[in-house]
């Protein structure tokens, strides 16, 4: 007998007497300002609260959203029908979005760090359907879509990902001649990196986001640290590095990749040289991209911008309009699919490791 575990089907939400579904927005950084530009013109949400970290900091708000600023997070929640998060971190971002859960709210998310880190504590909330976060591997690409609903029916031999806009950009400029710490600071000074960098460019934002897609994909049992103990960042690279194997056809990138080994399927994110041929070689290298091959899919790749507000905002928007319409996030995998036969089809390791 096959046993099929159910999910919740979730109901639409209520409208207000303002004519939405009241929604809590926490933060109003760079891609919570431009999701709150888009919801004043969405009717079916309102905005009930605005969770911002500093609240004597100026915003171009709407004067209904200034209104519902608060500091407070027991009012943010208050009175919420649906869940925004996009603080960020595994504190109290995590904190908040487990207790809305724990309460039946609708969740959405583009948190990458705390669904790679604390994935157990969201499983019971996935299952059930309340947890939405396409925004959190590619920002407005959708990836995770694909591979939660028709990639499923594929069985899955391996993967190949740009996933970080941020050491792209620096390869970039290593490619033009430019030293590593003058590039860095050129990313910095356009907003591309953090004043701290260390979770780009030393592979670890990368490896969040394909923990989550390896889960999602190949094994709900994989695990952070075991990604994070097989990922390099870009560090060693330099301007004679990546020049020399641009000179001979081959793409330097920071790659993630999950690929059959001897005890299940692992995962790791470390830089490379891309073969003129490989998919990911072609694609704009101001873009993220995913190259998914299934045994019955064939190679599939997936491609566009992986950061940015507005481009965050609308994977966000989409997943707030879904949960609004009572439909369900994405089905956590159940169990790890097989490995593929030895000399099969699957992915080989063609790819160059760099430093």
């Amino acid at each position: 007998m096959i046993s099929v575990r159910p999910r919740v089907i979730l109901p639409r939400m209520t409208r207000t007497d303002s004519g939405g579904s009241r929604v809590a927005v926490l933060g109003a950084g760079t891609v919570g300002g431009a999701l709150l530009r888009r919801l004043e013109n969405e009717p079916a949400l309102t905005v009930s609260s605005v969770l911002v970290r500093d609240g004597s900091r100026a915003r171009q708000l709407a004067p209904q959203q200034q209104q519902v600023l608060t500091t407070d997070p027991t009012e943010a929640l208050a009175g919420a029908e649906l869940l925004v998060e996009l603080l960020g971190g595994t504190g109290l971002a995590v904190d908040l979005m487990l207790e809305a859960l724990g309460r039946g709210i609708p969740v959405v998310t583009g948190n990458k760090a705390a669904l790679a880190e604390r994935w157990d504590l969201f499983l019971p909330h996935m299952r059930r359907g309340l947890l939405h976060f396409e925004a959190a591997v590619m920002a407005g690409t959708p990836v995770i879509a694909p591979l939660t609903a028709v990639l499923r029916g594929s069985e899955p031999l391996g993967l190949d990902a740009i996933l970080n806009g941020t050491c792209s950009y620096i390869i970039r400029r290593l490619a033009d001649g430019e030293g590593f710490e003058a590039a860095l600071a050129a990313a910095q000074e356009l907003g591309y990196a953090e004043a701290d960098p260390t979770f780009d460019i030393e592979g670890i934002d990368a490896a969040h986001k394909l923990t989550i897609l390896g889960r999602l994909a190949f094994d709900p049992e994989l695990e952070f640290t075991a990604v994070r103990e097989q990922t390099r960042g870009i560090t060693a690279l330099t301007p004679e590095l990546v020049r020399e194997h641009a000179a001979a056809g081959r793409r330097a990138a920071l790659v993630g990749s999950i690929r059959p080994g001897a005890q299940g399927w692992q995962a790791g994110v470390r830089p490379v040289a891309l073969p003129a041929d490989h998919p990911l070689a072609r694609i704009d290298p101001a873009h993220n991209g995913c190259l998914f091959r299934g045994r019955h899919s064939g190679d599939v790749l997936i491609s566009g911008p992986g950061a940015g507000g507005d481009e965050s905002a609308s994977a966000v928007l989409a997943d707030l309009l879904n949960a609004a319409a009572g439909r369900p996030g994405p089905a956590p995998l159940l169990r790890a699919p097989p490995l593929p036969e030895p000399g099969g089809a699957a992915m080989t390791s063609e790819l160059v490791a760099l430093a």
